[in-house]
This record gives C-alpha cells, structure tokens and sequence, in this order.
C-alpha cells in the first residue's frame, strides 16, 4: 500500500524538529499550550490522542457536508487502479467487497467482517475453495441488483493489466497462476467471464476455485480491487474518472488534481449494509498544489481533514501543537520510510556499492528530516513493519542504522566502496517525488551524507502524480539512472505476503506499475514466499515471515529510515473519528459524521 506526503524543504525540516519535539513532549504529559478547538464553529475539542486507537466523539448525527483537503490526488479512483492507502480508505464510499475492513478502532480494525456477502466464507478443508452468498437488497446507483456475475467481472479487470496497470496484483497470481486467462476485454466467452478459477451458479453465490490453498485470500478479496464492477458500466481505462457506485455515495464530479464531490446514493439501503453509516449527506474533496496553504486552511476551520493521512508538513505542526494540541493524534503509521536500490542501474547491481550508501547514510539526520523521534518515527533497521506478524522491530539491525545514535559509519561504508571498485566514490541520481516535502528534505539529508564519503547525487523530482508510470516503469529507472528511489510501503493487508511479496517477489516485476523497484530476483526469496502462502501454521508463518526480512536485508537492496510516525489533524466538528490498523493508522473515513 503506497502513500505519500505534503511540500516542504529540509532546512524547514530540521529547523522545525526540535520545537516539534518540545511541544509533543508538552502535549505527552497532558499539557496544552494552545487552543481547543479548530478555529471555526467547532466546539470542545477532544483532545491530544484522544482518537488515537479510539472513538473520538461518538455520534449519528447525520447531514452535513464532510471536507476533505488534500495535495495528491489518487494514483487513480478505479478500484482496480488504485494503491494509494488514502485512495483505498476513500473508495468503500462508493464501492463495496463481499468482505471489508471492521469498522473498529485500532488494532480491531484490521479484522474482517461480511460485506455484499451475507457471511465471512465457507472454506473447503483442503483450504481451495470458498464460497459466499450475496446479501439481499445490494444495489447499484440506478438499482439495478449487485449480482456474483457483477463481483466476478470486477475481479476479473486486474487481469487486464495492459490497460488496467498500477493496483495490486494478488488475485491474479493466487487463481490463475499460469496466467492462461487473458482478462475480460480478451475474453472470446459470450458473457465475457471466462475465468474458470471463479463460478457464479446464481445471481447470489459466487465461488472461488484456488489451484493452490492460500492461507490469506479472503484478505486480498477485502482489498478494493475485489470490487464488483458493471459491464455495461465499464468505461475501461477511463473507469477512474466516474466509477459506478455499489456504496452509499455517488460521484457528481471530480476534476483531476482539483476537486471530488460525492453525493448520496439514494439507492443504498441501510438495511442492505452493516459496515457504513452514511452519516454526511455530501463529501468533498480539495486538492491543493501547496501542502502549506493546505495546512493552513485546515488549520482555519475551512476543511476537517487531510485526506492523504500523512501528518502536518513541518510549519503545519508546529502552529498546530501551539494552537490546536486538543485537535491532534500521534498514531503508528504502518508504514516503513526508505531509499531503495534499483539492480538495473550501474553501480547498484554489485552488494558493496549498495551497502556503501546504507553505512555512509547519516540516520540520526534522515530522521530529522522526516521529523525527529515523534513526528517522523524511530530509526528504521529493516524492512518488515511493527503491524506485521513476524517482525522484530529495531531489535534486528543488521547495519546497526540505529547504533551510535544514528551516525554513519564512514569507515565501513569507504571499506564497501573499495570492494565494489569505486574507491574514490561514484556518481549517481535520487528520484524524489516533486509534492512529498518530507519526501525532498530526505533526499537532501542523503545527499549531503554521501557527499562525505565521495558519492556525488542529483536530485531528480519528477511528477508525483505520475509514480506508476515514471519508477514504476524499470525502463524509465535505468534510462534516467535512478540508482536511488525514495519511497514508503504499509501492508496491503496484515502479512509479509500483504507488504512484501509486490516489493520482493520476482513474480511482480512489471513493465508498468512495478512495485519492486529493486528488482529482486532471488530464488530463495521467491520459494519462502512460495511456502508461505500455503502454509496454515501461524507460528510456522512468522518464521517464514522474519527469515525473508532477513534475506532482504541481507541482498542490502533497501535503506529503512524509519518505522513510521505522523501527527494528523481532526476538526472539532467531525464525529466518529478513530485510527485504524486496517489503513496503517489512518482515519477510518467511512465512519466520519459531522456535529
């Protein structure tokens, strides 16, 4: 699950750290040097954390319109499309699975409950087939009924991934392995659903087929590229500017790195959905092209929350913890922060050059950048997150990235230099998306490290908006030489298969939409993921789980630079407001209601 962050320079970055630092430290005891509401019509706000792992202000009131401001639009809006996090969150307003995300604070969250099926799967024992039965009364935005055969089509969009690159890959690789189904728009059947690997008997019971048993499929069929979609509705490659609705909201407009408007579905039952409550009778969403003013606006009262979820850029939260504590959270993001070395660029296809870069880096200082301890989060040692079963935090340092407070270790990272043949140091370029401050105050913090050690870097910013296309296009990577790519990850779902297989497997290299940027190719890292996928012993899975992060970071293909933190705003007016694990401690939105 991919995400991103707001505008910014470093020297704000590190200037911002230490009175952030201070005013948390203000906030954790209980504190509050600042105001309790958010500025406009809001009342009593709840207070620091308070919607921290918890409900914030229970209500149902409903009505209202719900603002959300943002500086990214979506990777896409199509539910096959779509990897940003954000974008994930967002889409259950108007898309629904046969299985979704709990509407829990927390850890909770991360649980799954029935959605357009009326109960969570019947599994055969052999682990290879589930079945469900559709809930009565689901309907369509013209209420038209939601049928299997509408779940299967859906479903069967991410095999079309030379029109439909860019959202994950999962169902595809777990019932059709072979990749012998060309995908609906290749389809010679009559009705267009081909795929033998699913079987809809009825309007109301669909039932998957898998070749091999995976032990966390009914986790990838919450994911929204399981969303039922409408063949006469089916738009293609444009689906994303309008899709159909099968939840409570409707799309009236959506201006591209503009604005969205949702407006009620007046053919969604209540009765028919147990997960949302339809508390705003609109939602909107802003898209600014400086996150700052962005900030600022949210901050005013003008808008109630950030929909990218990535915190305060660093102006932002220090007038916030100064003005607004009551109105701010400190959740553990799921998400790990890092640079990552593409094998395809020279001098990156030899370990030692990579572990150069791992030793020189000064971490103490890529975690100012990002916003010291609170705001940013602890040092990164490797590459499996907290939220992961298996993981074991900072306790497995190989580098020691985390030892000496952060600092780099010269004298290594110069002894890797001799051994990969470029003694007096290389040259090489850092891509950085263009609207992620914190994205850029890291690239110069990495930048000014390396420096130190003889490696010269450029700093490329491309188009943020553009990532599946630019690096994820290893084509685009070796012809602009991006030896270095800066980028983020959380779990597409609680497993090292939801957070590693699209970033390690060889199986998810793709010409387009690539995730694995490092482009790993390793036998050993394939056939562990290859047994943990069948393998139905929790125990036997974390083992599995913690012995891949280990082979990663053993490849050294990867710079963690932390296990991540954000600071997030709620306005005083919004009711319902929790983190949840299900989107890496994100605001779950679908809850939201208005005072």
């Amino acid at each position: 699950m991919t995400t991103h962050i707001s505008r910014g320079r470093r020297k704000q970055a590190v200037a911002a750290t230490a009175v952030v630092a201070a005013l948390l430290a203000t906030a954790a005891c209980g504190g509050d040097s600042g105001g309790d509401n958010d500025g406009k019509g809001g009342g009593k706000a709840a207070g620091f954390d308070a919607a921290n792992n918890k409900i914030a202000s229970a209500g149902t009131t409903k009505g209202g319109t719900l603002k959300f401001a943002g500086a990214q639009d979506a990777d896409s809006w199509d539910t096959t499309r779509g990897y940003y996090g954000f974008a994930w969150n967002f889409m259950r307003y108007y898309s629904r699975q046969l299985v979704t995300s709990q509407t829990q604070p927390g850890k909770a969250g991360s649980d799954l409950t029935p959605d357009l099926a009326n109960a969570r799967a019947e599994i055969s024992d052999d682990g290879k087939t589930y079945k469900y039965t559709l809930r009565d009364g689901i309907t369509w935005e013209d209420g038209k009924p939601i049928t299997s055969q509408d779940v299967k089509y859906g479903i069967q969009r991410v095999w079309a991934q030379d029109v439909l690159s860019g959202g994950p890959i999962y169902l595809k690789d777990v019932l059709d392995p072979k990749g012998e189904y060309p995908g609906p728009y290749k389809d010679k059947s009559k009705d267009k659903l081909g795929l033998k690997a699913i079987e809809t008997p009825d309007d109301k019971t669909i039932i998957f087929k898998l070749p091999e048993a995976n032990s966390d499929f009914e986790e990838m069929l919450a994911l929204t590229s399981a969303s039922p979609v409408r063949q006469d509705k089916d738009t293609k490659s444009k689906y994303g500017l309008k899709p159909f609705s099968s939840g409570p909201y409707k799309f009236e407009s959506y201006t591209p790195n503009k604005e969205i408007t949702l407006v009620r579905n007046t053919e969604w039952k209540q009765s028919s959905d147990p997960v949302r409550k339809a508390l705003p009778d609109k939602v909107t969403v802003t898209l600014f092209s400086n996150a700052d003013e962005m900030d600022n606006r949210i901050l005013a009262g003008d808008y109630h929350l950030d929909i990218n979820q990535t915190g305060l850029s660093p102006q932002g939260r220090i007038k916030a913890l100064k003005d607004h504590k009551s109105n701010l959270d400190n959740p553990v993001s799921g998400y790990i922060r890092y640079a990552v070395f593409p094998q395809t660029v020279a001098p990156f296809d030899n370990i030692e050059c990579r572990k150069a870069v791992i030793y020189g880096a000064d971490h103490k200082s890529l975690q100012t950048a990002r916003g010291g301890p609170m705001a940013g989060g602890d040092i990164g040692t490797n590459m499996l997150p907290p939220s992961v079963p298996g993981s074991e935090g900072q306790k497995y340092d190989p580098y020691g990235l985390a030892q000496n407070d952060g600092k780099p270790d010269e004298a290594k990272a110069k002894d890797a230099l001799k051994k990969c043949g470029k003694p007096n140091g290389f040259k090489t370029t850092i891509a950085v998306r263009n609207n992620k401050p914190v994205e850029v105050a890291t690239a110069e913090s990495l930048q000014a490290s390396l420096k130190k050690i003889g490696i010269t870097v450029d700093i490329d910013k491309y188009d943020g908006s553009q990532t599946s296309g630019i690096i994820g296009n290893p084509k685009v990577v070796k012809d602009k030489n991006y030896g270095i790519i800066i980028m983020g990850w959380g779990p597409d779902f609680p497993s090292v298969q939801g957070y590693g297989q699209p970033l390690w497997d060889s199986k998810y290299i793709l010409d387009s939409g690539n995730n694995n940027f490092a482009m790993i190719n390793d036998k050993a890292i394939d056939g562990n993921f290859d047994k943990f996928v069948t393998e139905l012993d929790d125990a036997k899975k974390e083992q599995l789980a913690t012995q891949i992060n280990h082979q990663v970071m053993e490849g050294a293909y990867y710079l963690p630079f932390v296990f991540e933190k954000f600071i997030n705003f709620r306005s005083s007016d919004l009711t319902n407001v929790y983190t949840t694990d299900a989107y890496s401690g994100q605001y779950d939105f679908i809850s939201l209601g208005l005072k």
